[in-house]
């Protein structure tokens, strides 16, 4: 069997699903399912990338010039899509959204020949924090539902994040829920240099220490973070990663006067996170909204053993991800006293947090490696094309 994916990004783009990609190919290559990614470049002005001959799998790279509103810009895409298709020769596309690109899969004949399932994500959230995606949304939405009606099958990544799905709802039938996985080998454990490093941004003494990972972006929660930092008394908070809202955090950062507490150090290479990690006491994700759709990186928790302090976003995953590992605890998003009152309880209770941590490790065996993710995804395309190969025979 061939599979075809369609994808935003792929690594080294530090991305959640852009790494979720990476490792489920592979995976599926285990299995006997040969795969390639049709991505945007993630490098600006490039001419784009064709895969080479000793790439396993094949990558090809569309070049892109640029986002607008989120969405890559990329005319050469269809383009760089049937290429794919001619040379690859795929029995199913896997199309991952959201994603604009994805729609020219509607528009090349090649595609529209070949059965599709779709990856869903996230929906593209209606935001009540950045309006502008609310009118974008209109003019999205009618293709979104063209493509979902012309698909074989919808994976959604969790069950409440399908249950509150409103784009989702008149496809329920083909909705299957298989959530998202993780090689725990990809995360080596850190080396002296990377340990070292880490330990300098953490700074001296033994200050409980509270990890962020994720793009400074709107809904992220991190402002909540920072307000909850200064109710945690003898803490040391690093909020790791590049985005929009820098500046503010920055300047809130400074105005509550927590510059000696609360870091940002920006985007850090995969080392140097692997090694904050597995140094810190708790990670937290105090996203607000439905965007943060699953949470890779609690699974990336799960690896190092460590717990985890989730904000609870009605029909979305994070809590979902936290009450199937039993790896942390939950807060109502945007509660900047109840964050606080979280992060005290474990602040305080060294115990629970190994216990917590074991908890998280022993589900990322169990349920969340990558390996189990694909037999479900395998099996879902082997349903897939028997479906479609009794519609030829008719």
């Amino acid at each position: 069997m061939r599979v075809l994916h369609i994808g935003k990004y792929y690594p080294p783009f530090a991305g959640g699903i852009e790494h979720f990609l990476a490792d489920l190919l592979p995976a599926l290559q285990r299995l006997g399912i040969a795969g390639a990614a049709v991505v945007h470049d993630e490098q600006r002005g490039r001419q784009g990338q064709y895969p080479g001959p000793a790439d396993a799998p094949a990558i090809y790279r569309a070049p892109c010039h640029g986002q607008l509103l989120y969405a890559p810009i990329s005319p050469a895409f269809p383009a760089w899509l049937n290429r794919a298709i001619r040379e690859f020769r795929p029995d199913v596309l896997h199309l991952h959204m959201p994603n604009t690109s994805a729609f020219w899969a509607m528009l090349v004949p090649r595609a529209r020949k070949i059965p599709w399932i779709v990856h869903w994500h996230a929906d593209v959230v209606a935001s009540l924090i950045d309006r502008r995606l609310a009118l974008a949304y209109r003019l999205y939405r009618p293709l979104e539902q063209r493509l979902l009606a012309a698909s074989e099958a919808i994976i959604a990544t969790s069950a409440p994040y399908l249950e509150a799905s409103a784009a989702l709802r008149p496809w329920r039938e083909r909705c299957h829920v298989i959530p998202l996985g993780l090689d725990a080998g990809r995360f080596p454990d850190p080396d002296a240099g990377a340990v070292a490093r880490a330990a300098t941004l953490w700074g001296a003494g033994t200050a409980f220490r509270v990890l962020a990972i994720g793009r400074l972006t709107y809904y992220k929660g991190h402002d909540v973070l920072v307000r909850a930092a200064a109710e945690l008394p003898d803490s040391r908070i690093l909020i790791v990663g590049s985005g929009d809202q820098r500046e503010r955090l920055a300047g809130l950062i400074g105005s509550l006067h927590l510059r000696e507490r609360v870091s940002l150090p920006g985007f850090q290479p995969r080392a140097e996170l692997y090694a904050l990690l597995a140094s810190c006491d708790v990670l937290c994700l105090p996203s607000l909204e439905r965007t943060e759709a699953f949470g890779m990186v609690l699974l990336e928790a799960m690896r190092f053993g460590k717990p985890v302090v989730v904000g609870d976003i009605p029909g979305s995953g994070p809590g979902w991800v936290v009450r199937q590992a039993g790896h942390g605890l939950l807060t109502p998003p945007g509660d900047t006293a109840a964050l606080a009152a979280a992060l005290r309880e474990l602040q305080r209770d060294p115990a629970r947090r190994q216990t917590l941590g074991q908890s998280g490790a022993s589900a990322l065996r169990q349920r969340f490696g990558s390996d189990r993710v694909a037999l479900a995804v395998a099996d879902l395309y082997r349903r897939v094309l028997a479906a479609a190969r009794t519609v030829e025979r008719r």
